[in-house]
């Protein structure tokens, strides 16, 4: 049993740097289909439950969240079942107890690429202290370095459970009613959180959240509430990516590349703002770089939802361009951005980092090769699996070697 949560744990961990990919099968209800988008805009109603921008479900549209969810279903058999409540992941057991679904519905498990942007970004900023550094006789303050584990920890809380938690609590939320279609099981379509409650939540760690970013601005001393500046635009994104009329979930180029700013380039700016300077264009144009390689790495999500994807009428890369053309889209951002930064990092003269990086991409290719192109629908969740670790070991490298060079040489 223990063996079988740690392996649970450890894949969760691997695919938190993607997206859950989406399941039309199993469409057992019924929908409205004069209204089966919510209004961005509150229209005449008086359920105490809604609150602008967030519209309730009778306010919104003419469907009704009557699906029975199932006691069980593949995946809650296999011993996993609380850990992946824990979570945040499919196949988690069911609860009644408020707290835990309040957790679920932020998935924890996609908290870890935002921690590890703000991570890359402290490393980037050159200006983070250890606590007792063992390779540097020069930074063993312990106070300085207690305050800045502080600072990277409040950091990581603003990212991951306040604004991701955000992010994925209104991402169900507009999702609910196609939810209630094909996985009524989750918490919102089969009621086990009431509509209010889930405002609520969106609202608390929204602001919760946008209180943090200030604090940390306040207490890096900065002149411009840079943090906070990056919070309220994250925070939009994620509005945009899941809500109506834009909705960029529904437009392959614009959603993928929306999902890879804000898990790779927003985390390592804010972890970059609150240890050090966003004053070089680098520091901007490689996150940006990393974030295409993320719209590849979100395109693989998309490849078992193809057909679904066509019929619901969202433009999916898959859709657009076919299997074997994304594909190649793939392929191509996630290793030719990669070739850049590693060209840029030897341009500059860190020639260790650089081989470092390519180093890191050989692994990708070679699984790009033998899991990725052959058959990116039966392989999506081993390849990301196997080459994902070396990408974001790669982002770290690239981080560090800003951290450490010299740009006034």
């Amino acid at each position: 049993m223990r063996s079988l949560a740690v392996s649970s744990l450890l894949v969760a961990s691997a695919s938190a740097f993607s997206t859950a990919p989406r399941s039309y099968t199993g469409l057992v209800s019924t929908v409205s289909q004069q209204q089966s988008s919510l209004s961005m805009l509150p229209t005449n109603n008086n359920n105490e439950d809604s609150f602008y921008p967030f519209p309730s479900t009778e306010s919104s549209s003419n469907f009704r969240l009557d699906a029975k969810p199932p006691t069980s279903n593949d995946e809650v058999t296999d011993g996993s079942a609380d850990l992946r409540q824990l979570l945040g992941v499919k196949g988690a057991a069911g609860s009644e107890d408020i707290w835990k679904i309040r957790l679920q519905l932020t998935k924890p498990v996609t908290w870890i690429p935002l921690v590890w942007g703000v991570m890359c970004g402290a490393a980037a900023s050159g200006n983070y202290h250890w606590i007792w550094n063992p390779f540097d006789p020069n930074d063993r303050d312990v106070m300085l370095g207690l305050e800045d584990t502080a600072k990277g920890f409040v950091a990581m809380i603003l990212a991951g459970p306040f604004l991701t938690g955000y992010t994925q609590t209104i991402n169900d939320w507009y999702d609910r009613e196609i939810d209630a279609i094909n996985e009524p099981y989750r918490p919102i379509p089969s009621g086990a959180i009431s509509e209010g409650q889930v405002i609520f939540q969106i609202w608390f760690l929204l602001l919760g959240g946008l209180g943090i970013a200030y604090g940390l601005d306040v207490w890096a001393g900065h002149d411009f509430p840079t943090v906070l500046a990056l919070s309220i635009f994250g925070s939009w994104v994620s509005y945009i990516y899941s809500a109506p009329p834009l909705k960029l979930k529904q437009n392959g180029w614009a959603g993928n590349y929306a999902l890879g700013c804000s898990y790779i380039s927003l985390p390592w700016w804010c972890g970059q703002a609150v240890f050090g300077e966003l004053d070089r264009p680098v520091y901007f144009i490689l996150p940006i770089l990393y974030s295409i390689a993320g719209l590849g790495i979100a395109i693989v999500n998309d490849f078992k939802s193809v057909e679904g994807d066509r019929k619901m009428g969202l433009n999916s890369l898959p859709v657009a361009f076919g299997i074997d053309g994304a594909k190649y889209i793939c392929a191509g951002s996630v290793t030719l951005t990669q070739l850049g930064v590693a060209a840029y990092l030897y341009s500059i003269g860190e020639t260790n980092y650089a081989a470092g990086l390519l180093a890191l991409l050989l692994p990708q290719i070679y699984f790009q090769a033998t899991l990725l192109l052959p058959d990116p629908v039966a392989n999506d969740v081993k390849y990301q699996a196997s080459s994902q670790p070396f990408f974001v070991f790669g982002i770290l490298a690239t981080a560090l070697c800003l951290g450490h060079h010299d740009f006034t040489a």
